[in-house]
């Protein structure tokens, strides 16, 4: 069993920046492709960034060049670095951990709030 913990959300201005952390317990952190996912009210949840455990990175669009996903796999973390924060930003963003053997394991989210 994984269990994911996030913390970093708050409320932020617009143009802030915000650093999200999830922390993992569990065994093989090493081999599981990590993401950051987000849903804002009356959306549908949507993926942000993901590294996998080669790291190569994926971003939305929304976010290329504002955000920066890395992963520790000694303290079995990954962050998610936000930069130039947008009111369209504010969401529930969520970690996510998916193993080869096709497991996958949410966090209980953390709040993004972007005031403009």
């Amino acid at each position: 069993q994984v269990q994911l913990v996030e913390s970093g959300g708050g409320l932020v201005q617009t143009g802030g920046s915000l650093r999200l952390s999830c922390v993992s317990s569990g065994s093989f952190f090493s081999i599981a492709t990590m993401g950051w996912y987000r849903q804002a009210p009356g959306k549908q949840r949507e993926l942000v960034a993901r590294i996998n455990m080669r790291g190569s990175t994926t971003y939305a669009d929304s976010v290329k060049g504002r955000s920066t996903i890395s992963r520790d796999n000694v303290k079995k973390t990954v962050s998610l670095q936000m930069d130039s924060l947008k009111p369209e930003d504010t969401a529930v963003y969520y970690c996510k951990a998916d193993f080869p053997s096709g497991q996958d394991y949410w966090g209980q989210g953390t709040q993004v709030t972007v005031s403009s």
